[in-house]
C-alpha cells in the first residue's frame, strides 16, 4: 500500500482528496492540463505582481548540463511492459489549500491513485515565472510511493515588465520583437530547470503545456505566441532534456497557429474516459506532427494518463525512476 503524502498532509491537517490537460484539460482551469477539452471562457486580465527576480541556471550553467546529462551515471532500468500503462499529473491545484499567486490559489484537490504508475509533475503555478508552490512536497511523494516521474510546465505570454526584463537576456537578437519574445521564453525554460533543481525533481522530458492560461491571456498574434514557445523549446534542450507538447490540435492552432516542432505528443480528452484517451492516440489528433505518447482523461476528480500503444516498451525514454 503506498504511503501518504505526510509532508503535504503536515501542512494542512489532511490532504482534501477531491480532480492538466493543455489540450483538453488545462492546469489553469484548476485541474491541471485537463481543462481544455471543450473551449474555455475567454482569460480576462489581471493584477500581477512585480516580475519575480529569480536565479535560473546562467546559459554557461546549462551547457555543462547539457553536458553531465551525457557522462551521467546510467540510471535504474525501467522494465517494458506489454500494453498501455496508467498514470497521473499533479501540479498547484493538488497543492495544500490557500497556497500560491493570488489569481491561482492552490485547491487540494487529490493525488493520483494508487494504481497510478508514474506521474507527470507541473513546475508553474499557472503562468511562467511562478514555481509550483509544493513542488518540493509532489516530488518526495512520488518517491516515498516509488512512482515514475516526468514533468510539465505551462507556457505564457510575457506580461510587459517580463518583456523589458528578459527581452535581450538570451540567445536570440532582442532588438527584434520576436527575438525578444523568443528570448522570454528561453528565460521560462530557464526558471522552470532551476526550479527542478531545487526540487530534486530529474526527468528525461519536459513537455511544454500549451493552451489558453485563464487570467493570463496569450496575444491575438500567433506567430508572436509561437515566438515564445520556440525560445522555451531551446531553452529545454540547450540544458540537455528532450521537449514534448500538451495540447489538443484546436487549442494549440488557437495559440501558436500552424507552429510545427515535430516532437512527441501529450494529448487531452477532458472529463471523458480511459478508451477515449486512448482514442486520443490515433491520426486523428495529431497536435503539430509528432509521436503520440499519452493520453489524458479526467475520472473522479483526478487528471488520468494513459500511455498509446508501444510506448510501454520503453518507458525510461519518458519517465526517470528514482
Amino acid at each position: 500500500m503506498r504511503r501518504a503524502l505526510l509532508s503535504l498532509a503536515a501542512l494542512t491537517g489532511s490532504v482534501i482528496l477531491a480532480a492538466c490537460g493543455g489540450a483538453a484539460g488545462s492546469d489553469d482551469a484548476g485541474t491541471g492540463p485537463t481543462s481544455a477539452a471543450s473551449q474555455p471562457p475567454a482569460p480576462q486580465p489581471a493584477s500581477r505582481k512585480p516580475v519575480p527576480k529569480p536565479s535560473p541556471t546562467p546559459r554557461n550553467e546549462l551547457a555543462d548540463l547539457a553536458e553531465q546529462a551525457a557522462t551521467a551515471v546510467p540510471l535504474p532500468q525501467i522494465p517494458p511492459e506489454s500494453g498501455p500503462v496508467l498514470g497521473g499529473d499533479i501540479s498547484w491545484p493538488q497543492c495544500p489549500v490557500g497556497m500560491g499567486i493570488a489569481q491561482k490559489r492552490t485547491l487540494g484537490l487529490p493525488l493520483p491513485i494508487p494504481e497510478a504508475r508514474y506521474v507527470v509533475i507541473g513546475l508553474t503555478n499557472g503562468p511562467g515565472f511562478y514555481a509550483n508552490p509544493c513542488l518540493g512536497e509532489q516530488v518526495t511523494w512520488a518517491r516515498e510511493n516509488d512512482v515514475l516521474v516526468s514533468a510539465y510546465a505551462v507556457a505564457s505570454y510575457p506580461e510587459a515588465p517580463e518583456l523589458r526584463r528578459f527581452a535581450t537576456e538570451g540567445p536570440y537578437d532582442g532588438s527584434d520583437g520576436l527575438g525578444a519574445l523568443r528570448n522570454v521564453g528561453y528565460q521560462q525554460a530557464r526558471f522552470n530547470i532551476a526550479s527542478m533543481q531545487t526540487a530534486g525533481l530529474e526527468t528525461p522530458i519536459v513537455w511544454i503545456d500549451v493552451e489558453p492560461v485563464p487570467d493570463f491571456e496569450w496575444s491575438s498574434d500567433p506567430v508572436a505566441n509561437a515566438a515564445v514557445v520556440e525560445g522555451l523549446a531551446r531553452g529545454y534542450r540547450d540544458a540537455g532534456y528532450d521537449i514534448g507538447v500538451y495540447s489538443t490540435p484546436y487549442l494549440w492552432e488557437g495559440v501558436v497557429g500552424d507552429l510545427a516542432l515535430g516532437v512527441p505528443e501529450w494529448r487531452a480528452a477532458g472529463q471523458t474516459s480511459r478508451e477515449e484517451a486512448l482514442g486520443r492516440c490515433g491520426t486523428d489528433w495529431v497536435i503539430q506532427g509528432g509521436e503520440a505518447v499519452m493520453g489524458q482523461w479526467v475520472e473522479a476528480g483526478r487528471d488520468q494518463n494513459v500511455t498509446c500503444p508501444g510506448i510501454s516498451a520503453d518507458l525510461g525514454r519518458w519517465f526517470h525512476r528514482y
